[in-house]
């Protein structure tokens, strides 16, 4: 392999080990509550997780379950790493994030893509909704998690106002 070639090879590596870093870097907390599917407390901050949507606690046994699998995510004493999208609060006052796991996973994704939760978008906050959108429809083509029981035969949003 000419040189010119395997440098150029090599810088495009670093470049990208170098991106995916500076992405990794960012503001951390400690997971000291997790409230729903969707919702965790961290290092006393409430956080919303970003473009995902879970069953509520109260629609049993499904928040329940999507409950317990954000806490296999990221149990209580996890540190976690946040990344903001446009938007950093929601009308509640609620931080609004990206969470990752100290193995670099993206939290909001591995809810979708498990099947615990659904694709939620308030613009502008979108930056990794086609993520999001590719992780829904591969849960749900495999019925993974909640998607097994039909779960989301009423989106949690519709169910949040009362209609299913």
């Amino acid at each position: 392999m000419p040189l010119h070639v395997l440098f150029t090879a090599v810088l495009t590596v670093v470049a990208s080990v170098a991106t995916d870093a500076a992405r990794m870097q960012g503001p951390t907390c400690r997971i000291t509550r997790i409230v729903d599917g969707d919702t965790v407390h961290c290092s006393g901050v409430k956080i919303r997780l970003l473009l995902i949507d879970s069953p509520e606690r109260k629609q049993r046994p499904f928040g329940q379950r999507a409950t317990q699998q954000l806490a296999r995510l990221i149990p209580v004493g996890t540190t976690v790493r946040l990344e903001y999208d446009l938007d950093r609060t929601d009308r509640y006052g609620r931080t609004l994030a990206y969470l990752y796991t100290p193995g670099g996973t993206l939290v909001n994704e591995a809810m979708v893509r498990q099947g615990f939760a659904v694709p939620l978008v308030y613009p502008p906050n979108v930056r990794y909704v086609e993520r999001i959108r590719a992780a829904a429809s591969t849960a749900r083509a495999a019925r993974a998690g909640l998607w097994a029981v039909d779960a989301f035969d009423c989106l949690p949003v519709d169910a949040r106002k009362r209609r299913c």
